[in-house]
């Protein structure tokens, strides 16, 4: 099921955000409790206060009938709530002691209700204490002046709205906007991913032939790296469609080289009456049939290491395959006189294919013997080299010159000071072989400071030499 990065982002943000909503509704709540009680308890301190100054005649008829001390009021006849506690009457009691402590004034029922269980007052006077499951708060007070002391409760504020109604103000405003807040950041998200809705339109306004890096405009630090890797990927894609179209290219000019000959050749064979000019023209004919079959031999050997799957390895003997390929030769450097040294005592075992490593070897050896030259010398050595089991073929023919070794695994591509005939792929095998398994390629001079030096460092690879061999 497909889903949008918007909506998960969204259903991953709303309820962390409404979940921190209902906990800042829930804090303020509790803190609007807090400091309504605390203004309730602090308000009856005031109260006292004011009651301090007056007469014993005063104090007689405010005590007679309490005070009311009530927050809110009912804003009309038939406004009053029946769930309000503090819109029906709530008044304090006092009773008022002289310097000796008699009564002077006292209200109804104060005496009853005092003599509950008080907690301890605080620094200001104030205690609380329950009457029939009921709250009550209660401050005492002395007057420095006339020497009497006020004493004062009130029920608690416990039914009143105005905790509810004050949170409720508070937590509308958050309610409504949440889904105000939503619309924003469902918008936000949207403008935060534009980016990526830039790239896709860009991506898919191209076709096959655009390979152009992709541009769209100053992206975020979190979509640079997508673009940058598809950048990459189409310089790749770039690159393998440059070498397949020079591949192809090359391919149709090496074949139509021995094509165009043996057409030649066979138009002389047809139309020549000399039986023995017609053998030599069929002879070359032949030759270039070999040479045809050599080059498809080799491009379909090429596509087969293109392949994107891969050849499995396992554990074979260098010393051995090198051995046959030598022998497979031997007819052929006799005819050039060529003198090949073969230094290796004991088998190396390497993860590679048996007959990948045996064309690998023999296509080395071709270009050994088919560039050293008649009469020249090819040595074959493999040792053990630190971590690695190394193949090396030198010969002493013209060589490569420095400059063009670092072409000359180039598909096609053919030295300066060559003069045998060739394919040129020859060492492209080799080192896409290597390439394969792991392997190490790189030339050097060759026997004498002549000619060319192939090496090939098979690492970490497992091998029966003896150190140093």
């Amino acid at each position: 099921m497909t889903t949008s990065i918007r909506a998960r982002l969204l259903a991953l943000m709303l309820p962390g955000i409404g979940a921190v909503w209902c906990i800042a509704i829930a804090w303020s709540y509790h803190q609007t409790a807090h400091e309504v009680r605390q203004w309730d308890r602090t308000r009856l301190l005031q109260i006292a206060s004011l009651l301090t100054p007056l007469d014993t005649n005063s104090l007689a008829r405010v005590a007679s009938g309490g005070v009311d001390v009530r927050n809110e009021y009912p804003d009309g006849p038939g406004s009053s709530s029946n769930t309000d506690g503090d819109q029906v009457p709530r008044r304090a009691l006092l009773e008022v002691r002289d310097r000796d402590s008699r009564i002077i004034a006292s209200s109804p029922d104060f005496g009853r209700l005092s003599a509950y269980k008080r907690s301890l007052p605080d620094a200001n006077g104030l205690s609380t204490f329950v009457v029939d499951n009921a709250l009550w708060n209660a401050v005492s007070v002395r007057d420095a002046d006339s020497g009497n002391t006020i004493d004062l409760i009130e029920p608690a504020l416990t039914g009143s709205d105005l905790v509810s109604g004050v949170a409720g103000r508070i937590a509308r405003p958050m309610l409504i906007g949440l889904p105000a807040l939503a619309l924003l950041v469902w918008i936000g998200i949207g403008r935060s991913l534009a980016p990526l809705a830039a790239l896709s339109r860009a991506v898919r306004a191209r076709d096959a032939t655009r390979l152009d890096p992709i541009a769209v405009g100053p992206e975020p630090v979190e979509v640079r790296p997508l673009v940058e890797e598809l950048n990459q990927l189409l310089a790749r894609v770039q690159a393998t469609f440059s070498r397949e179209r020079a591949f192809t290219s090359d391919a149709a000019h090496e074949l139509k080289t021995p094509l165009a000959a043996i057409k030649v050749q066979a138009q002389v064979a047809l139309s020549s009456c000399d039986p023995e000019v017609s053998r030599v023209a069929m002879q070359r004919v032949a030759q270039g049939v070999d040479r045809s079959a050599r080059l498809a031999e080799q491009l379909l050997l090429l596509a087969r290491l293109d392949e994107h799957e891969k050849i499995a390895a396992a554990d074979v003997d260098m010393v051995a395959i090198a051995e046959d390929a030598v022998l497979a030769r031997h007819d052929e450097m006799e005819q050039k006189d060529i003198d090949l040294s073969f230094d290796a005592a004991h088998a190396a075992m390497v993860r590679a294919d048996a007959t990948l490593m045996r064309i690998l070897i023999d296509n080395v050896l071709d270009n050994a013997i088919k560039y050293g030259g008649a009469g020249g010398k090819i040595a074959v050595r493999i040792a053990r080299e630190r971590q690695s089991t190394v193949l090396s073929v030198s010969d002493d023919g013209p060589g490569v010159s420095p400059a063009e070794r670092e072409r000359i695994t180039d598909r096609f591509f053919r030295g300066s000071n060559v003069t045998a005939r060739g394919t040129g792929l020859g060492l492209s095998i080799v080192a896409r072989i290597a390439q394969y398994f792991d392997a190490t390629l790189h030339f050097g001079p060759g026997i004498g400071g002549r000619g060319l030096s192939v090496h090939l460092a098979f690492d970490g690879a497992r091998s029966t030499l003896p150190a140093g061999k």
